[in-house]
């Protein structure tokens, strides 16, 4: 069972992006972000400016009053630019906003029909309600001229290419380089494309203090909800590493996905779920329709005292935020303390700075600062302090008020935007009036705020410009208030529609990954292992038999079975023509069985006296590390040795299959996410053809799933067929592995992993003493080998030529030549020696400077 505390801001809020856990990929820090910054930058200045001149035509036409023409410049400043600084001024002014409407009204119909007409002047495309971003052909030219390549980002038909080349008159050894050329060029401009495409949306849609912030050299991830900064959290899908690149921070390795799940199927998966907070009433039908969870409202302890007043709107950010401030002194001269509630870092420092211009003392609690919470809400409610947090989800519950601040009417609560979600400003709310206290909440928008940009209707932009409002004027109207609680619930709907989008799409993996996480678990514990490995010997055959039924098929099985179960068709030509299916089905599993239990029983009589000699003559216990090889890896497989004595080595065998499960299993269910992820993109596209993507998707991701398995099949079963204990081949041995060489292999490497480091240090002392004493063996042997001693202790050029093909000689043979120069006499002169300084010691060893000893006269 599962108690979860702040229930609706876990299950809902965060519900819309799913759990992942990823890790570091091959050449992971071989990336091209750092390489295409300059480009999108450059790219980006281009837009801007291209903006910021329509804006002033677009002005200019509709002061003249022609308003079509404006109102067109005026729009494509939108879909360029939304979140720029002087249109949404602009936006504010009367009867602006209302023409840029009736302008994307006209060509919106007819499904987007007339769109191009806006969109094709700019470089990309912005939908910040989609949160998308797209290049267009100018921005494609511009990308290709500043890279002096024409068709930079233009990924080429892969299957056309393919098909010209197979009409050509090439040879075929020309046309596999030939199509080998086009897949990777291919590969090489789709990285390009997903690589622009990630720095354009770090650019262009996430700007830092908001969606992020810049620690210690690092981005970290703002929670949108609590304000908190999201530890261990990054960006999927490059997308953290374009907006390191865009900060100019080190950009980190890139990541694959492991393993992901939506947070409502991992809180589905418990039998009994439950959970508390403060706001969740609003939320009553989701939390039911997914989770089966019912809402009980439990009634306040204490009546509950804090005025909640009418929304102050304004026209523009600037009047807003200087009522805010005239609000906060006020409150403050009666004596009572305020708490502010901003949505980003970057207004909670902005009201910071205002109220520092005004010598007003205030504390700052958001996401750079959120090491001091404790010591902020202590403060909190005392007579006259100030305190600015971003959004209080979670905190401030414990704010204390001295009886003075309860007479003055105690904690202010000041909104200083109204958050995409009502509960979020209910627990700003909340702070105030809590046990019975007196207190006040109240929120300033205006309509410069981004969720009235994108979700106001047109009617409240008529009405705002009908009251005709002078500058700094508010409205304090329960009709304005209802249209920004409107404005929520929409925004509240189409996250809504997100989230349940995504777990439709989940759902169809769930399944996927229920079924392989149970293959996992069984291969984990290893307590079906065998069952698991025998039905996948007989899928794998039954697959085989149903490939190459046609009786001219023979050559082709026999090369398949030969080249991943190292088996020969346990039947003739003639035989394979006259079987049915599962009588070639039965014949084959018992030959693949056979072959299995052969490779067990070599490795248990390979493994078996090594085993047996530790533990009957040495009172071996614990680990031993077993390496068993494929071919082609080496898997080191930790045993209990006393566990392998009692049950023959058996468990050695059992730990080769767990092992070899584990990790197939791992590396194609990641290769499986990556895939599905890919194709979850690519069926959107089936909604121009007026097919559902998910229908598409279901289908697609079943056919993948079954090339997946088969995949896992074959490789797993590849990998068993070959597996032998791993022997280390000695420089000059040709003969065959032997149990007693494999005997030596596990002892070595039972030894190293228990040996001290005294212990490894004497083993190389006493190695270098018999690397000597072969060598002095050596010499007495072969008398001309006494004159050609080294010169110098650290050069031994001369003595190479004489040392090679000496009895015996290993690794050690330098440490001994250079050992052997220990009775030197006095050094003549050697050429290639490397040059030594005056008054460095001299290399002979004499303990003096090389000017004082070899060195004289030079």
């Amino acid at each position: 069972y599962a108690i979860v505390d702040e229930v609706d801001s876990v299950l809902i809020d965060d519900a819309r992006t799913p759990l992942i856990i990823s890790g570091p990929v091959p050449k992971g820090d071989d990336q091209l972000f750092e390489q295409y910054r300059p480009a999108i930058e450059h790219l980006y200045n281009l837009q801007k400016n291209f903006v910021t001149s329509l804006l002033a035509e677009a002005r200019q036409l509709i002061g003249e009053g022609r308003n079509d023409e404006g109102g067109v410049k005026l729009y494509r400043v939108h879909k360029g630019l939304p979140k720029y600084k002087p249109l949404i001024k602009y936006l504010s002014e009367t009867g602006v906003k209302a023409l840029m409407q009736k302008t994307e009204n006209t060509y919106m119909q007819d499904n987007n029909r007339r769109m191009p007409e806006i969109t094709d002047e700019l470089y990309f495309v912005i939908d910040e309600k989609l949160n998308s971003v797209e290049l267009t052909d100018k921005g494609h030219e511009a990308l290709s001229k500043f890279f002096n390549e024409d068709g930079f980002f233009v990924l080429p038909d892969i299957g056309a290419e393919v098909a010209e080349l197979e009409k050509s008159a090439l040879s075929a050894e020309e046309k596999a380089q030939k199509r080998d050329e086009v897949i990777n060029d291919y590969s090489v401009k789709s990285e390009r494309v997903h690589t622009v495409h990630q720095l354009l949306k770090a650019y262009a849609m996430f700007e830092k203090d908001i969606e992020y912030v810049v620690m210690d050299n690092k981005v970290k991830i703002v929670d949108e909800q609590t304000g908190r900064i999201m530890e261990g959290r990054r960006y999927s899908d490059g997308l953290h590493q374009a907006i390191e690149a865009k900060e100019r921070v080190k950009v980190e390795a890139a990541t694959q996905t492991f393993a992901t799940i939506t947070l409502q199927n991992y809180f589905r998966m418990y039998h009994k779920l439950a959970g508390m907070t403060g706001t969740a009433e609003t939320e009553a039908g989701e939390l039911w329709d997914i989770y089966k969870l019912d809402v009980v409202t439990i009634p306040t302890n204490r009546p509950v005292a804090r005025f909640d007043l009418e929304d102050r709107v304004y026209k523009t950010k600037k009047e807003k935020y200087a009522a805010v401030i005239e609000e906060i002194v006020r409150l403050r001269d009666a004596g009572r303390p305020v708490l502010v509630g901003t949505t980003s870092v970057e207004i909670s420092e902005l009201l910071k700075r205002m109220l520092d211009m005004r010598k007003i003392d205030c504390q700052v609690l958001n996401a750079k600062l959120h090491q001091k919470e404790a010591q902020v809400v202590a403060l909190a409610g005392r007579a006259g302090t100030v305190t600015i947090a971003t959004n209080m989800a979670g905190r401030g519950t414990d704010i204390k008020l001295t009886p003075e601040v309860k007479e003055a009417g105690g904690l202010a609560i000041i909104g200083t935007e109204r958050h995409e979600s009502r509960r979020v400003d209910r627990q700003l709310r909340g702070r105030s009036g809590r046990q019975g206290d007196p207190g006040s909440s109240v929120f300033y928008v205006s309509f410069e705020d981004q969720l009235m940009r994108l979700f106001a209707t047109d009617r409240v932009m008529k009405m705002l410009d009908t009251l005709g409002l002078k500058e700094g004027e508010m409205i304090e109207s329960r009709m304005v208030t209802k249209a920004i609680e409107n404005a929520q619930k929409r925004v509240e709907e189409n996250n809504f529609g997100i989230r349940k989008r995504l777990l439709e799409y989940d759902d169809v993996m769930n399944k996927q990954r229920t079924y392989i996480y149970n293959r996992r678990h069984h291969a984990l514990l290893g307590e079906r292992v065998g069952i698991d490995i025998a039905n996948m010997i007989y899928d794998l055959v039954e697959n085989l038999v149903q490939s190459y039924d046609q009786p001219t098929d023979f050559d082709e099985l026999s090369l398949e079975l030969m080249r991943i179960l190292t088996i020969e068709a346990p039947f003739t030509e003639k035989e394979f023509q006259s079987l049915s299916r599962e009588e070639k089905t039965e014949r084959i599993v018992a030959a693949v069985n056979e072959n299995l239990d052969r490779r067990s029983e070599r490795i248990i009589e390979m493994a078996m006296p090594v085993v047996k000699d530790w533990v009957e003559n040495r009172g071996a216990k614990g680990k031993i590390m077993v390496p068993i090889t494929d071919g082609k890896r080496i898997f080191n497989l930790g045993v209990d040795i006393l566990e392998a004595y009692n049950s023959g080595c058996k468990n050695i065998v059992k730990e080769w299959h767990k092992g070899v499960l584990l990790v197939t299993i791992d590396e194609l269910w990641k290769e499986h996410l990556r895939e599905l992820d890919e194709l979850r993109q690519s069926v959107q596209n089936a909604s121009y053809e007026q097919k559902d993507p998910l229908v598409i998707y279901k289908v697609e991701s079943f056919h993948l799933f079954e090339n997946m398995l088969n995949n896992l099949n074959t490789k797993a079963l590849s990998a068993l067929m070959r597996g032998q204990i791993f022997v280390q081949q000695r420089p000059a041995a040709t003969t065959a592995a032997t149990p007693s060489t494999a005997s030596a292999t596990l002892e070595s490497e039972r030894r190293k992993a228990a040996m001290t480091d005294e212990e490894k240090k004497a083993a190389a002392e006493k190695a270098l003493a018999e690397a000597e004493a072969r060598l002095r063996a050596a010499r007495a042997q072969r008398p001309e080998l006494k004159t050609a001693t080294p010169s110098r202790q650290n050069d031994y050029s001369q003595y190479k030529a004489t040392k090679e093909g000496l009895p015996g000689e290993n690794a050690q043979r330098a440490a001994a030549a250079g050992a052997g120069a220990a009775a030197h006499r006095r050094p003549e002169p050697v050429k290639a020696t490397p040059k030594v300084g005056r008054n460095e010691p001299c290399p002979c060893g004499s303990g003096k400077k090389y000017k004082n000893c070899c060195g004289k006269g030079e």
